[in-house]
Order: structure tokens, then C-alpha cells, then sequence
């Protein structure tokens, strides 16, 4: 049997830790990339162009990335067209077709959930 030094793993020891320690930080990467920096997202880029004073990157990426988690790639897009024309969202909202209906009832958990996540200056 090797002998083991005090206070060292054994080297496939260390390498797990190090492979262990490597998918947390490209996890946290990843969570991370969605709390700030670059705006993406049909969401995220309406909201940044939106001239609203509290639009700022950061939060824009916030909103986006509760979107990616909440909305389809459609609905993100049909939502992000409130932003420029808010009567539509209006008119969804007060629609009696049962499709503008579900997807209301979508949207609204969405804000909500944003509203949550990223803070109350956007409801």
C-alpha cells in the first residue's frame, strides 16, 4: 500500500476535486451571464430600447433571462412588441379570443416572476 502524506489527497483525489470544482465554476458562469453585461433576447433588447429611465443592461438582462425561463421564443417576441407599442398589450389583455387569453395568463406570470427576480421598479 502507497503511504499516504499527512494532510494530501491522493492525486485521483485531487483530481476529482479539481474536475468537481471546475463544472461549479462553469455553472456559476452560466447563471451569472444572465444578471448583467450583454443584452440579448427580443425581450432584453426591447427593454434596453424601450427609453424607460430605469433600462439599463443589468436589469434588461435580468428580465431576459426570467423570459428564457418562463416563455417560448414566440411569446418573448409577441411580448417584446409592448414595449413599443402598449396599446397592443391592452388589447391582448382585454382580447375575448381564448389564444390572446392563455397566452395573458402567461405574460402575467412572466411579469410577476420578473418582477420577483429582478425588483420592483418593473412591475
Amino acid at each position: 500500500m502507497a503511504q499516504r502524506r499527512k494532510g494530501r489527497e491522493p492525486a485521483a483525489g485531487r483530481a476529482r476535486w479539481r474536475r468537481g470544482a471546475l463544472g461549479a465554476a462553469v455553472v456559476a458562469l452560466l447563471v451569472l451571464g444572465g444578471c448583467g453585461g450583454r443584452v440579448s433576447g427580443a425581450i432584453g433588447q426591447a427593454c434596453l430600447n424601450s427609453g424607460r429611465d430605469a433600462a439599463n443592461p443589468r436589469l434588461c438582462s435580468c428580465i431576459q433571462s426570467v423570459a428564457n425561463q418562463t416563455l417560448t421564443s414566440a411569446e418573448q417576441r409577441r411580448a417584446a412588441r409592448f414595449f413599443r407599442e402598449p396599446q397592443l398589450a391592452q388589447d391582448t389583455r382585454q382580447s375575448s379570443d381564448s389564444g390572446d387569453s392563455a397566452f395573458w395568463r402567461r405574460y402575467r406570470a412572466f411579469a410577476d416572476r420578473a418582477t420577483a427576480v429582478c425588483g420592483p421598479r418593473i412591475g
